[in-house]
């Protein structure tokens, strides 16, 4: 493969042959929650900030995380002032009581946000300054404290991967920072903490997910590490996500889809990602709306725009989805959308972005933002913005 240079936001990104894997320290199983307090006492954390958000506190998880750290001798601050999309003042907030607290380490404990939101606030503890700083790849100076994941859904990877994505309320976008230096020191993998995740929820971060592992698998930072970490996770949350939103007392589905989202975790954080969450990222940031509902309308348009680029790589994908080679001779590229749209419909994901609220007049905004995106670099292909843009009026 050529060396691909790529200037994103002011920053000189290149993708050629080479490739690395990093990744944290993982403990999965039912009841991995409760080796927080030993890691707590092993990495020597004496006063926590417990990074969540209002609905993991309702759940009882949060409690549970202080009373296992009350049992170690250690002080916990709750921060729980986290939005689904988690936003600049979010952290700035956190990093305060982080510091006025006179905290040694953080652990997250929820989706996406939470652990997000954490990653910020662990770079301003060590690096300070404005979160917005940090935007781009490798602009971290000082390792941050300690910071242990807990995942509660099956989606966002974000405890397992280098990057961390952040709402700028201001200019109404997000914006990624991308470093080893804010993968998570342990995740602690437990899948009856989906036992509590709204079922809606239990789709979007499946499908957040599956794109994942999809972009991963396609991207042009691929590599033989991430190919198997993709397949895999494409292979368990295809047949894990159905039984799973229908029930979340189905512990075997709960296990392959934490161990769906940790394989796609793997992938995209060594592999990157693509057009999807390019452009999923400029909707959530205008819109607000759930990142996994998002992709799941997003990435049907999108596959359909990439596949003369990575044609094999997505008839791969459509085969372990269930389609013959029968199917894929004679369809080719709506194999494999067909199967994504059945298993949408098969968790209650119907419908476009214009249900949602996207209005037509801000579409040139939210392409202008998608087409800056760090995502993009290792997209198969390198869209112009008046290609977003139709592809964004084909979602609505």
């Amino acid at each position: 493969m050529e060396e691909r240079i790529v200037i994103i936001r002011g920053f000189l990104m290149t993708v050629d042959t080479l490739r690395k894997f990093v990744m944290p320290e993982v403990i999965i199983g039912d009841g991995a929650r409760r080796r927080a307090g030993f890691y707590l006492e092993n990495y020597g954390i004496q006063r926590l900030l417990l990074v969540t958000d209002p609905g993991i506190v309702r759940a009882g998880w949060a409690d549970e995380i202080r009373a296992l750290a009350d049992d170690h001798g250690v002080t916990v601050m709750i921060f729980s002032g986290i939005s689904e999309n988690p936003r600049t003042d979010e952290v700035h907030a956190g990093a305060e009581i982080y510091h006025r607290a006179g905290c040694d380490g953080i652990l997250a404990i929820g989706g996406g946000s939470p652990m997000d939101a954490a990653k910020g606030i662990s770079i301003l503890a060590t690096n300070g300054g404005d979160i917005r700083e940090y935007e781009g790849v490798d602009r971290i100076r000082h390792m941050g404290p300690p910071l242990i994941c807990i995942p509660t859904t099956a989606g966002s990877s974000a405890d397992v991967s280098q990057f961390a994505i952040i709402t700028d309320q201001a200019e109404q976008r997000k914006f990624g920072i991308i470093s080893k230096m804010i993968i998570p020191d342990i995740s602690l993998i437990d899948p009856s903490l989906l036992s509590t995740l709204p079922r809606e929820f239990i789709a979007y971060s499946g499908f957040d997910a599956l794109t994942h592992a999809i972009e991963a698998y396609v991207s042009t930072g691929s590599s033989p590490m991430t190919d198997l970490h993709a397949s895999q996770a494409i292979r368990l949350l295809h047949r894990a996500l159905p039984a799973a939103y229908r029930s979340r007392d189905d512990a075997s589905a709960a296990m392959s889809m934490m161990l769906g989202s940790l394989h796609a975790g793997l992938a995209f954080s060594n592999a990157s990602l693509g057009l999807v969450h390019a452009m999923g990222h400029a909707i959530s940031g205008m819109y607000d709306l759930p990142h996994g509902e998002v992709n799941s309308l997003l990435l049907p348009h999108v596959i359909r725009y990439n596949y003369p680029a990575s044609m094999e790589r997505y008839n791969q994908i459509a085969r372990i989805l269930g389609a013959s080679d029968e199917e894929i001779q004679e369809g080719g590229v709506s194999a494999i959308v067909d199967a994504i749209r059945r298993l949408g419909g098969d968790v209650g994901i119907t419908g476009t972005l214009g249900d949602r609220g996207m209005m037509h007049d801000q579409i040139p905004d939210l392409a202008a933002s998608a087409v800056l995106d760090p995502c993009l670099v290792t997209n198969p292909v390198f869209p112009e913005i008046e290609e977003v843009i139709a592809l964004y009026e084909a979602a609505l």
